[in-house]
């Protein structure tokens, strides 16, 4: 008790250090921001390597300010990426103090995995999904009742179909983090996750529907990942309830 008691402070006190924290966040994201604005070109090049990949070598606009709004747009989720080490270590300076050692044991590797997690989602999305995507898509260019059929995929479009695979495919993978800390707020059990298993594979089903196109094969590529997750932090509930009672023996000796 006395770890709480000695960082208690006033309400005001609180409100001020929540305060300077949203300050470094917020001048964090503006100094990344004006990076990744610089290098926005660079960034959307490479977000277009699928694309180019798939055999499509064209982007249009057809609004006088698509093009711009989508350099502010790159720039902005590259900034929100980049400044995320930031954001998290001043959320949790703020919290850390009001959490026991053992709780600060418990959080941080969540914490730590997080953007592992998302980047091994989102690497998966651009690497395998998209490409598998754009090319049951673009397959429908060519000549139909007489007249050629052929994409010419708008800049904003573009941004928001590969975003969408990026942050649907990164925050899918986050589903284990999720998942345990849920459990080890006393939630959910892990006996709990292993009787609602057929359930979560329906759910898995319909999530991979929802965020990637309607061709079979990139919905199997992120329901099945998803259901391994799953697993995966039923196995790692396991591993911590395991450690819990050992420590819990070892202070009861």
């Amino acid at each position: 008790m006395s770890e709480i008691d000695d960082s208690r402070a006033p309400l005001l006190d609180h409100l001020i250090e929540l305060r300077r924290r949203l300050l470094y966040c917020i001048l964090a994201v503006a100094a990344a921001f004006a990076v990744c604005f610089y290098f926005s070109e660079a960034i959307f090049g490479f977000l277009v390597q699928p694309l180019l990949r798939a055999g499509q070598g064209t982007l249009i606009y057809t609004e006088i300010f698509e093009a711009f709004f989508v350099q502010v747009k790159v720039g902005f989720f590259a900034a929100m990426m980049v400044s995320f080490p930031v954001i998290a270590n001043q959320l949790w300076q703020f919290v850390a103090p009001g959490l026991y050692r053992k709780e600060k044991r418990a959080l941080l590797p969540f914490l730590l995995a997080t953007p592992v997690l998302f980047l091994m989602g989102a690497a998966m999305a651009y690497f395998v999904a998209i490409p598998m995507a754009l090319h049951f898509l673009l397959g429908f260019d060519g000549i139909v009742g007489g007249v050629r059929r052929e994409a010419l995929p708008a800049v904003g479009n573009y941004l928001s179909f590969i975003m969408q695979f990026l942050f649907g495919f990164g925050l899918s993978f986050l589903l284990p983090v999720l998942l345990m800390l849920l459990e080890r707020a006393g939630i959910v059990t892990r006996q709990q996750l292993i009787s609602a298993r057929r359930y979560a594979i329906v759910g898995a089903t319909a999530i991979a529907a929802v965020l990637t196109p309607p061709d079979l094969m990139s919905q199997i590529l992120l329901a099945v990942p998803l259901v391994i997750l799953y697993e995966l932090a039923i196995i790692g509930i396991w591993f911590t309830e395991r450690r819990r009672a050992r420590e819990k023996v070892i202070e009861e000796a």
